[in-house]
């Protein structure tokens, strides 16, 4: 996610090549800090949005080098612009974060940084459909392929449709909101965000200060379309493969259960949890990570007057040891049906 107005300084604002950097992402000063960026390091921004970690990581090393990923075309597409400044020490690919170990030998990357999800940019298209702010299309999908939201609104059964809004989007009046949904589509199809954000505002209530009735169910579909967490659990596998010992992964992410994903892992990793102590110590893998943030980053209130999208951001970092990557998945992902099988109905 990133902020609109520029909180690095002036060398930020110059840009790689005195060009303008439009966006900061969140968080950028400490997130550089913990990434140690050095000459000739490889780092991989999974994340590319607006390029605001690229950009930073480009003119903190003359000598380092970035492979940038997105999902989303029209963010690779306004990169290309840093691209050409960067004079070849950027490499921008179309593709889920979790497809990172592609685009790097393992244990060749000094840092990975990933910006956990919607951006600025996406929210703020209402031809995306991510806000209920604007109306436009039931969309949400980050890579504009595949299912849609209004898909999904559609063809999920009233229970699937319950449970996801539950779990993702921590919505205790799921069940209420699920029926109204089923009701209302035997009406007429759910197709823009303004028809479903007044559904759900007719079953939850909200107090005047409060978040909009509709946040909590917007943010389960949107999560679920996207495979959010299943995509930062494999990016997270997959940044263990690519780091090299002493490398740094910083996640940034804006949802508790986010959040709670990496804290389990790197915990996990860095044999802090996970492991049975009751395992003798010959059956317990050396840790693959030394976690550097005991407690996560916020943003302080110099960036909060900036950017008010920054105070539900926690970032988190660790280094990578010399020891192998393991082989255990990571634990804390939500007991939900896939996408395809909640399209199936029922």
């Amino acid at each position: 996610m990133t902020a609109g107005r520029d909180t690095l300084g002036r060398e930020a604002r110059e840009g790689v090549a005195g060009g303008l950097a439009r966006h900061i992402p969140v968080l950028a000063r400490p997130a550089l800090d913990l990434l140690a960026v050095h000459d000739d390091g490889l780092y991989i921004d999974g994340t590319f949005g607006a390029g605001g970690y690229t950009r930073a990581i480009l003119e903190a090393a003359p000598g380092a080098r970035v492979v940038a990923l997105d999902r989303d075309q029209t963010a690779i597409a306004a990169g290309w612009d840093l691209v050409e400044a960067a004079g070849g020490r950027l490499t921008l690919v179309e593709s889920r974060f979790s497809d990172l170990a592609e685009v790097a030998a393992p244990g060749t990357a000094a840092g990975v940084v990933l910006d956990i999800g919607v951006s600025s940019m996406q929210i703020d298209d209402p031809e995306r459909g991510f806000s209920f702010r604007f109306d436009g299309p039931l969309d949400m999908r980050m890579g504009q392929d595949g299912p849609s939201a209004a898909d999904l609104v559609a063809r999920a059964s009233e229970r699937d449709l319950a449970n996801l809004i539950f779990h993702l989007g921590e919505e205790r009046h799921s069940r209420g909101v699920a029926r109204a949904i089923v009701k209302a589509r035997a009406e007429a199809p759910i197709t823009t965000t303004r028809r479903l954000a007044d559904i759900v505002a007719r079953v939850v209530r909200s107090k005047p200060n409060e978040i909009h009735p509709a946040t909590r169910t917007f943010q389960a579909l949107r999560m679920m379309i996207n495979d959010e967490l299943g995509e930062l659990a494999n990016a997270l596998l997959a940044a263990e493969q690519v780091l090299a010992p002493g490398g740094r992964l910083v996640v940034v992410s804006f949802h508790s259960l986010e959040d709670r994903l990496v804290k389990t892992f790197l915990a996990g990793r860095s044999g802090a949890g996970g492991v049975s102590r009751h395992l003798p110590d010959t059956a317990r893998p050396a840790g693959s990570f030394a976690v550097l943030t005991k407690r996560p980053v916020t943003a302080d209130e110099a960036e909060l007057a900036e950017n008010p999208r920054a105070r539900s951001a926690k970032l988190r970092a660790a280094e990578r040891t010399a020891a192998p990557a393991w082989t255990s998945e990571p634990a804390g992902l939500p007991p939900l049906p896939s996408l395809t099988e909640m399209l199936r109905g029922g």
